[in-house]
């Protein structure tokens, strides 16, 4: 028999959608007369596409991985179908889709730990890649353990079809979490939001028909965040450490404080990160491991000493590191040791040293927040602004300015009437 299909395969930026200034691709398949969108997970700015080529401009960040990813994908599409149409059968655009992503034919429903697996192994696809963070999956692998034991104490049950999840589940989930798991308010929060994230996949995969949940409120209470004083940035200065690891850690942790780096990134720093500036200063650019948006900070004098103390450190010098930056969890437990040295009564922790540079040392002294948002490359004002935690000393200085633009000339006259006040 023979086939007389034709199949047209592109990527295309939806317009329609938009997640923090970013749009997301898909690839278009068409057989004949009908058609399936496949979502590729990516997001990128308008300003990254080329129309006339279906793929991400030179100038894009991370083109190369995502267009060979967009290359290999259309090609498998089309391979599948030349074998389909070589056997003499047919295929639709739908069943196309289907054997791409993996998914079998048929009437079988899909469950929820298998969705939650089929996210979470996507999800690794893209760590592997260099997309996303392997932080981020073993977050949504451990949401995997606790949705396994939510089913398992309230349902009696390994797993449960997807067309039995009502909103009543996401209530109940949230109960369980606080009860049995005893998690805070934001960790729920989270659990649930990624819960949430995986059942709009299942709606975009069509294997249902909507989100059950998607109207469930999640729980969020800013926390106190944590940041060192200037007399504290003062006190590790000034520090004699006899130990040099410890001096290392010190070290490490003031240049996040100079920087706004998270771990994550100044644990990759490469010396080919310091470049010069447009204004002729050194400057560290580097694309951010979470968001991946650029950062780029100028180096204040007491970060560029830094860097040009490790320049000749063996290790920085082996492996082409700016800095000797030791594992997260060595790091953080070394960090205890130097809160102690120098008297900070304070649980020291990597991204303190972020939240401080965000506080103490940009905005209390007045850079503005839009400034420091693009310096620590958040995606959105909002995000800067859970740092912004504004110090005593910065209200105090800024009341005492105000009251001097004021009443300047009448300071004199304030001071009498005072006088008179008082001897009354």
């Amino acid at each position: 028999m023979k086939n007389n299909q034709k199949l047209n395969v592109l990527v295309w930026l939806n317009k329609q959608k938009k997640k923090n200034e970013k749009y997301p691709l898909y690839i278009k398949v068409m057989v004949d007369s009908k058609r399936a969108q496949i979502s590729t997970n990516h997001f990128i700015k308008i300003s990254d596409w080329d129309p006339k080529t279906k793929r991400l401009k030179q100038s894009a960040p991370n083109f190369r991985v995502i267009n060979a990813w967009l290359d290999r994908s259309c090609n498998l599409i089309q391979q599948e179908f030349l074998s389909i149409a070589a056997r003499g059968e047919t295929i639709t655009a739908q069943e196309l889709k289907n054997m791409f992503l993996g998914i079998k034919s048929g009437p079988e429903e899909r469950t929820l730990m298998e969705a939650i697996t089929f996210h979470n192994d996507k999800f690794l696809e893209l760590t592997k890649s260099g997309q996303a963070a392997h932080s981020t999956w073993k977050k949504y692998n451990t949401t995997k353990n606790k949705v396994t034991a939510f089913l398992k104490k309230r349902y009696k049950k390994k797993d449960i079809p997807l067309s039995e999840i009502k909103y009543a589940f996401a209530t109940e989930l949230e109960h369980y979490l606080f009860t049995d798991e005893k998690l805070q308010v934001n960790t729920v929060s989270k659990t649930i939001k990624q819960l949430k994230k995986i059942m709009r996949i299942c709606v975009d995969m069509e294997w249902i028909d909507s989100n059950p949940i998607a109207r469930f409120k999640c729980t969020y209470k800013n926390p106190e965040r944590v940041v060192l004083t200037q007399e504290e940035i003062d006190a590790m200065l000034n520090t004699n450490f006899m130990i040099r690891r410890l001096e290392e850690i010190r070290d490490v942790f003031i240049f996040c404080c100079y920087t706004g780096f998270a771990y994550a990134d100044v644990y990759k720093l490469k010396t080919k990160d310091l470049v010069i500036g447009i204004d002729g200063e050194h400057w560290l650019t580097i694309f951010r491991q979470k968001t991946g948006e650029r950062e780029s900070v100028p180096l204040l004098p007491i970060a560029f000493d830094i860097v040009q103390k490790y320049k000749e450190h063996a290790g920085c010098k082996k492996y082409g590191k700016l800095l000797p930056v030791m594992s997260n969890q060595i790091y953080n437990n070394y960090l205890k040791e130097v809160a102690a040295l120098c008297g900070i009564d304070k649980t020291l922790t990597s991204h303190i040293a972020r939240h401080t540079f965000a506080t103490t040392v940009t905005l209390s002294n007045g850079v503005p927040i839009e400034t420091v948002s693009k310096m620590l490359g958040h995606t959105r004002l909002v995000t800067t602004q859970i740092y912004a935690k504004v110090l005593d000393h910065k209200i105090s200085n800024d009341m005492k300015a105000l009251k001097e633009k004021l009443n300047p000339q009448n300071e004199m006259d304030n001071k009498k009437v005072k006088r008179n006040y008082f001897t009354k």
